[in-house]
């Protein structure tokens, strides 16, 4: 039985496209903090800044450099402050989606050996990449159509 005194949603009144930005950002803010956490990342002492001589693995899956735990702090960040108005919250998922994508691309053509894997990408990275991108492209687009229509 709902209880009369039920405390307000804080989520009420917020448009769709701006929780859905909001909680992408937050995502991003959690693998850019998680990345810098031993235990939660394994083999930690073989974290590098960059390239692909960098041993450390988020989750024990994801293949991370300390140069990619900043960009998914800068990313998620952005994205928090974009979230406040819907046409930000639109551009953070379309463009973020957008790099995204660009990154798994990049993914798939880099020697995961060479220097040129400034990020220290994996194949599973990549396809966290193609993921994260598509989801994000496509729910920017649906969720500020569906701002539109109202």
């Amino acid at each position: 039985m709902a209880h009369s005194r039920a405390r307000r949603n804080p989520a009420d009144g917020r448009a769709p496209v701006r929780r859905v930005a909001s909680g992408f950002a937050v995502l991003l803010l959690l693998l850019g903090v998680l990345g810098f956490v031993p235990g939660v990342t394994s083999a930690y002492a073989e974290l590098r800044f960059a390239g692909p001589g960098s041993g450390a693995h988020l989750l024990g899956v994801f293949q991370v450099s300390a140069l990619q735990n900043l960009v998914h702090l800068v990313s998620g960040a952005a994205g928090l402050a974009l979230a406040r108005t819907v046409a930000g919250a639109r551009a953070f998922l379309l463009g973020g989606g957008a790099v995204y994508l660009v990154l798994w691309l990049y993914g798939l053509a880099v020697d995961r050996r060479s220097e040129a894997n400034v990020l220290a990408l994996d194949r599973a990275d990549t396809w966290l990449h193609l993921l994260l991108g598509a989801t994000m492209l496509a729910l920017g687009l649906f969720a500020g159509r569906r701002e539109h229509r109202r």
